[in-house]
């Protein structure tokens, strides 16, 4: 049976364009529409293609130095009504990108120059929005209040733009979107962001945390309910799940974990191992490892900062080897999990294990 890697050398020798052979293991997912298409323990993962993407990439970022550079040099030492002349530009610009992702995205269905222009997209459509509509006296005096509309608009602009393209990036990038239109909009009506801290503290006394714990738990709802829909694995779908999983994660992880951390005692640094490990357990019942990760990275920086060199080095030694434990037995791990899991979790809706006649 030809699998993936012979549809790989198809393209290289050239018998196979990339969206043939994209569009054969596309429709051999769907035929067989399991998870049986995937090797035990592969979790779906894509940044590219080929180096002709990458090559592309490139392009694209040259591409767009050029523009910027072309821009600033129309604009000289003209007197122009800066706002008209930001309109314009960023018309041009989302009218250029949109024909770019029509061709690189629609019909050549290519990852990393997906990517790409998204990122661009949304940094166009922010860049337009603001420049257009707020008030940039303001804003040099440390007043952000004309910011979040704006900042909304270029969010619900680049869904549109997911809507159409269909890019499971972009969908991380609309959930980050919200998030920094909720502190802003949080801290011009009277709250100050101290820190960093400030966004996962939810003792310091501001909104901010609080925003960031909805976030995370609005967009991992988001996410399962993407996951939910598509349990085998084999679309788009999935893809917006993980995404959105790298931008829950982080923002469940840390904002509880510096919370309990912060009071420093006996009793919550318990409950801080407690809720790790239970962020691990979630992460390999959904099959997603984003989740474990945050955790386990949180626990790296934690230990490079908090704690001696000696206990820092076998904290993270320990890690390690749990890690690659968990990567080497993820489904043998996973299987047992699952027969533990009580009969109200929606089982047949999450991805099935392969390792349940292994164990």
């Amino acid at each position: 049976m030809i699998d993936r890697d012979d549809l790989k050398a198809a393209v290289g020798s050239g018998l196979l364009s990339e969206r043939q052979a994209a569009g054969l293991i596309s429709l051999a997912d769907s035929r067989r529409g399991a998870r049986a298409a995937l090797r035990a323990g592969y979790e779906p993962f894509e940044l590219f293609k080929g180096f002709n993407e990458v090559f592309i990439v490139i392009g694209l970022l040259i591409l767009s130095s050029g523009w910027w550079g072309v821009v600033t040099l129309a604009l000289g030492d003209r007197i122009v009504n800066l706002q008209d002349y930001a309109l314009g530009v960023s018309l041009a610009g989302t009218a250029f990108l949109w024909l770019l992702s029509e061709y690189f995205i629609r019909k050549r269905r290519m990852v990393a120059p997906a990517i790409a222009l998204s990122v661009m997209f949304a940094a166009n459509e922010a860049f337009g929005f603001i420049a257009v509509m707020s008030e940039p006296f303001m804003i040099a005096q440390g007043d952000y209040a004309s910011v979040p509309f704006p900042l909304f608009l270029a969010t619900l602009a680049l869904a549109a733009y997911w809507w159409r393209f269909r890019v499971p990036f972009a969908m991380a990038m609309i959930a980050v979107g919200l998030f920094v239109v909720a502190i802003i909009f949080a801290a011009s009506r009277g709250g100050r962001i101290a820190g960093i801290s400030d966004l996962f503290l939810l003792s310091a006394g501001g909104p901010f945390a609080w925003i960031t714990l909805a976030l995370g738990l609005l967009v991992f709802a988001v996410a399962m309910a993407f996951d939910m829909s598509d349990p085998h694995r084999v679309t788009r779908r999935s893809a917006n799940g993980f995404w959105l999983h790298v931008v829950a994660a982080p923002a469940l992880v840390n904002t509880v974990a510096l919370s309990l951390l912060d009071q420093d005692t006996a009793g919550s640094n318990i409950i801080l191992v407690a809720v790790l490990t239970l962020f691990a357990i979630v992460a390999i019942v959904i099959d997603r490892r984003s989740f474990l990760i945050a955790a386990i990275g949180y626990i790296v920086v934690l230990a490079g900062t908090v704690l001696d060199g000696d206990g820092a080095a076998l904290t993270v030694l320990m890690l390690g080897i749990i890690l690659l434990l968990l990567g080497a037995f993820w489904e043998r791990i996973r299987a047992r999990i699952l027969r533990l899991m009580p009969g109200f979790v929606p089982l047949h809706k999450l991805p099935p294990s392969f390792s349940q006649g292994l164990t």
